[in-house]
């Protein structure tokens, strides 16, 4: 009989019922969606750096020979390590596309991974084994031959397999900000491929115990032998860019989907609270036919578990199925990865769990009091609740006040906690709002602030390495261009070593550093500025000093900074030539930039690429990022409608007899109509106003997690703020729209004897 009353009642109240399971459904999609999507990241790399022994660092030297070898092996730290020779090539195509060249003398640390052809094979001096999006983008295939150039020599070799490699799991080239496989790719040989005799080595990969700092202590302490450079797992370029996305989307999912899980359960609350109030006589009738309170109480928890268990179950099972299948579609045009894995975390059944267990205990919240009181009270109607005069009812303007402002504010006071819940819910959906469309104005802003206020040149010229000076000369003249230097430097401050990129400027007007504001600021031939990220990574300010070398070079210098600048996509210092100079290092112009379209190829060169390529480069790297933007902003949407008309609904339901009784006295439908809509937009504005600054507090947390290269301040752009007001109010005075028409065919008579 009660299961029939339920099904009764559920229908009664279906548009409750379903925005209950909806909620439920909408928290755990997002949270187990997203959540698989994140952690299928870190299992992917996992598995895929397991499976190929990803080196767990790199230790760089000129000709690194077998008594190198036999030293570092000799640390107590060292579990194992290989030769390589890593070369930059050229392959014989119309678009002298760049192939990192690599030379192994072993084959058990970051291994090639195989999908098509022979398993790499350390005898064969005749094969190579290629980078299998490079193939495709080029129509070759296992059995073709290729031919490579790189220090003057030329070799041509047969395709022996196709793959991937775990040190390649994201590359770019010079004229593209995101991976471009027509134009770059690697290869991976034999040291019996190597046209000489001697293989001049240039790396070491290296496993080891600990962490890296400590091995590098080791490194410095232990090791006679000079090296250039060590670069641990967690700061080389490819792992590291992987690893921010990781962390990005890790961050994502952690705070967004559980504001849904928490306005879902508060939602929930509310519903099944004026429900069961709505259901007070029919308890006491059941108290009064003989029905035990214990089975009462689990007649009316049943009610929102069956829903939430429902849209939980559904939830669970579509969110891994359809979100992170989005994703892995975007991210695997930028990164190279054999095979993507849905991730599983003992979080989502823990939440589900949670979700589910919650309400029940809110239904048992809910309807506990009414189910403890006696039959003969519980038949009765509630007492009304007594109002008092309150501290803004004294003042004189009250009085003068009009009845729609008096009776909103008085109908608010009694139902505080319906109040509440209207403004939570606005809250929380104009702060996801916020942070996603934030989000978008952030990456339109990096565009402008690093492609307009700080490079203005038209044309960049990436110059050979051997290009020599007179070439250089002649380029600078017919283009009429400035000379540029950038090179990967490592930077160290406080036990903290980083990656970053020195800037060393020679007159140039076509770059321009800022400040935090954007605005210019000038850099003297005797200042060396740091950028306010790298300054806060390695927690380091003005007049404190720092070490960095120059990569490919051993040589270490102390600098103290004088200055901070602010860079939105570039982390490192900026120094002029002179002070370069004065530093004893060589002044090597890497790049020349004109405010010239140049077109043309000169010898020396060897790419050019114009500002427009790289602002569309820039616009294709932003739309991974712009998909999870979009899911969160349309999830936000509909969770606003289904709070707002789900709340509007129940405040229509409390407020009924109120309005039954205004009809009476002569208000007409429209007049009804104006109080309901006030009070909205009164919890609309609130809620507004409150959930702008938050979503900006939670844009720059998200910010903060956007990885070492990346630095922004967190900004609200008028758009964003037209785009929320519009979505939340609009949706805001549908729903009083909805309701328009209940107000007209208000049953006086039957509104006012509910209580009968």
């Amino acid at each position: 009989m009660l299961a029939k009353k339920m099904i009764r009642d559920i229908k009664n109240h279906k548009i409750q019922f379903i925005s209950i399971f909806l909620m439920a459904f909408l928290g755990i999609y997002v949270f187990v969606g997203f959540g698989a999507e994140s952690f299928g990241f870190v299992e992917t790399a996992g598995e895929y750096y397991n499976e190929t022994n990803l080196a767990d660092g790199w230790i760089y030297a000129s000709n690194l020979n077998g008594d190198f070898q036999d030293d570092v092996n000799s640390l107590s730290l060292t579990k194992d390590s290989e030769r390589q020779l890593v070369v930059n090539s050229i392959a014989d195509f119309d678009n002298n596309p760049d192939i990192t060249l690599h030379f192994l003398e072993d084959e058990d640390i970051s291994k090639f991974y195989l999908v098509k052809g022979s398993e790499f094979n350390l005898s064969d001096g005749e094969g190579v084994w290629l980078d299998t999006r490079f193939a495709d983008a080029k129509n070759l295939t296992v059995g073709d031959n290729i031919t490579f150039e790189f220090n003057g020599i030329e070799v041509e070799k047969e395709i022996k397999g196709l793959g991937y490699s775990p040190e390649h799991l994201y590359q770019t080239s010079d004229s593209s900000m995101i991976p471009d496989y027509n134009k770059m790719g690697f290869a991976y040989m034999s040291y019996k491929a190597f046209p000489m005799d001697e293989v001049p080595y240039n790396v070491l990969l290296v496993k080891y115990d600990g962490n890296s700092s400590a091995y590098e202590k080791q490194l410095d302490n232990d090791l006679d032998r000079d090296y250039s450079s060590f670069l641990p797992r967690a700061q080389h370029p490819s792992f590291a860019e992987f690893q921010d996305e990781t962390e990005q989307h890790q961050m994502m999912t952690d705070v967004i989907p559980l504001i849904f899980i928490i306005i879902s359960m508060l939602t929930l609350l509310t519903t099944m609270t004026r429900i069961i109030n709505s259901q007070r006589t029919q308890i006491g009738v059941l108290k009064a036919l003989g029905f035990k309170n214990r089975t009462i109480m689990f007649h009316y928890i049943s009610y929102g578990f069956w829903m939430v268990l429902a849209g939980t179950i559904l939830g669970f099972i579509l969110g891994p199925i359809t979100l992170p299948q989005i994703m892995f579609d975007e991210m695997s045009s930028l990164y190279s990865i054999p095979n993507w894995i849905v991730g599983f975390d003992m979080s989502f059944i823990i939440v589900s769990v949670l979700m589910v267990g919650l309400s029940a205990v809110i239904s048992y919240l809910a309807c506990r009091n009414i189910v403890n009181e006696s039959p003969s009270s519980a038949i009765r109607p509630k007492v009304p609740k007594i109002t008092t005069t309150g501290f803004i009812e004294r003042f004189s303007f009250w009085k003068k006040s009009s009845f729609n402002v008096r009776w909103n504010y008085r109908d608010a006071k009694r139902n505080k906690f319906r109040s509440l819940m209207s403004i939570v819910g606005v809250l929380a959906c104009t702060l996801i709002i916020v942070a996603s469309f934030g989000c978008m104005d952030g990456f339109d802003e990096m565009k402008e602030w690093s492609y307009e206020d700080i490079n203005h040149y038209s044309s960049k010229l990436v110059l050979e390495e051997n290009a020599t000076q007179s070439q250089i000369d002649n380029i600078v003249e017919e283009v009429d261009g400035e000379r540029f230097m950038e090179s990967s430097i490592e930077i160290k401050a406080n036990d903290i070593k980083k990656s970053g990129v020195i800037t060393v400027l020679d007159d140039n007007e076509l770059y321009t550093p800022t400040d935090d504001n954007k605005n210019p600021i000038n850099i003297s031939d005797n200042e060396i500025s740091i950028s306010k990220k790298m300054a806060q990574l390695l927690d380091v300010k003005v007049g404190d000093t720092v070490k960095w070398h120059i990569m490919d070079s051993d040589k270490w210098v102390s600098t103290k900074i004088d200055n901070i600048h602010s860079d939105p996509t570039s982390q490192g210092i900026i120094l002029t030539k002179e002070k370069l100079d004065d530093l004893g290092l060589n002044y090597t112009e890497t790049s020349i930039i004109s405010s010239q379209d140049v077109k043309d190829n000169y010898t020396g060169v060897k790419t050019v690429f114009s500002m427009d390529s790289l602002t569309d480069s820039w616009d294709e790297m932003m739309e991974s990022s712009m998909s999870i933007i979009y899911l969160l902003a349309a999830f936000a949407a509909i969770l606003s409608v289904i709070v707002l008309y789900n709340l509007g609904l129940l405040s229509f339901t409390e407020i009924k007899r109120e309005f039954a009784t205004l009809k009476v006295l002569g208000f007409k439908s429209s007049h009804l109509r104006k109080l309901l809509l006030t009070q909205n937009l009164w919890f609309t504005t609130i809620g507004f106003l409150i959930g702008v600054p938050l979503g900006r507090e939670t844009l720059q947390y998200l910010w903060g997690t956007m990885g070492d290269s990346f630095y922004l301040k967190a900004t609200i752009s008028i758009k964003t703020l037209v785009i929320t007001f519009l979505i939340t109010y609009v949706v805001s005075i549908l729903v009083n729209l909805m309701f328009s028409g209940k107000i007209k065919k208000l049953n006086m008579v039957e509104s006012l004897k509910d209580n009968e």
